[in-house]
């Protein structure tokens, strides 16, 4: 007979203080300092930065105090086909913010969704407490180093190849997605060890819609908890994914946004990947990530 198991618990130690990982699911607010977010919910107009810096502070805020655990900012956008920023671009957006919320919010803890080196140590000296490094350390040599200097907790993700590259890319079975993301996990583990960064810092990411198609993504979630072999904690970046509005369009009616149109499928799949071993939930909508991990962990409390 199945049974649900307890996830594995961890103590994530961030730049300043650490984070009890397992014995409930924590939810991580997504800021998205952008004009152009895949979803619609970019939260700057170009030419207008420095009201979107005011707009971005507000979001954060309301996010905090709505009960999110941790802050991620970007500021550049990861779609596919997505115009590249410099560290210098990107810092010109961040900074702003980040010391804004610092200011209305001190006991925030605050992660930045970064994949170059010099941002790590910029955001890391404004009070920043993680480095959200999509790439997995791979996009800038430099930033296994960055990260390991500034002490900050690293969440090191999976992806395929770069956002420019992924429409390209050939698709992999069912049976190749674990092996392919378990790899790639343990090498990009091993380099921010041999640049410095303590285990005991790492979270991974399997990279939901990083270099992975339609199913492949479901093949991922339906396989989650063989990466608590990994010996580290999952965080999962479910939400409003378009393989979710896939799944559902054939069931829903017509003209729907796409916030709309992937709201309930995004929370089945929140509930979905916390029961399977998921520790952080990135989301995009606080309040119903915070319903649905409750629900999850009283499941796997009960199951103990």
């Amino acid at each position: 007979m199945h049974r649900l198991r307890p996830r594995p618990r961890y103590e994530w130690q961030l730049r300043s203080r650490r984070l009890t990982l397992g014995e409930r699911t924590l939810v991580m607010a997504i800021l998205n300092v952008t004009p152009d977010s895949f979803s619609g919910d970019g939260l700057l107009t170009p030419g207008l930065e420095a009201a979107g810096a005011r707009v971005a502070v507000a979001a954060a805020v309301a996010a905090h105090d709505a009960g999110a655990d941790i802050l991620d900012l970007g500021a550049e956008s990861t779609r596919p086909n997505a115009t590249p920023l410099t560290a210098d671009e990107e810092q010109a957006r961040l900074l702003p913010v980040l010391e804004g919320l610092r200011q209305a919010r001190p006991d925030a803890i605050v992660s930045v969704d970064t994949y170059h080196a010099a941002t790590a140590t910029a955001v890391a000296k404004q009070g920043a407490e993680i480095v959200n490094d999509v790439s997995g350390l791979t996009w800038d040599g430099a930033m296994g180093v960055a990260v390991a200097q500034s002490d900050c907790g690293l969440i090191l993700m999976h992806t395929r190849g770069r956002p420019r590259e992924w429409l390209a890319q050939g698709p992999m079975s069912r049976d190749e997605v674990i092996p392919a993301i378990f790899g790639g996990l343990c090498e990009g583990v091993a380099l921010g060890e041999a640049a410095g960064i303590a285990t005991e810092r790492i979270v991974v990411d399997p990279g939901f819609g990083f270099g992975k198609r339609g199913v492949e993504n479901f093949a991922l979630l339906a396989q989650l908890g063989r990466l608590n072999q990994l010996g580290r904690p999952l965080l999962i970046g479910l939400s409003r994914k378009s393989f979710l509005g896939e799944a559902v369009r054939s069931v829903q009616p017509e003209g729907l946004s796409t916030a709309d149109a992937r709201r309930s499928a995004t929370i089945a799949a929140h509930t979905a990947a916390v029961l399977f071993g998921a520790h952080i939930l990135r989301v995009h909508e606080v309040q119903a990530a915070r319903e649905a991990a409750a629900v999850a962990d009283l499941l796997l409390k009960t199951a103990e």
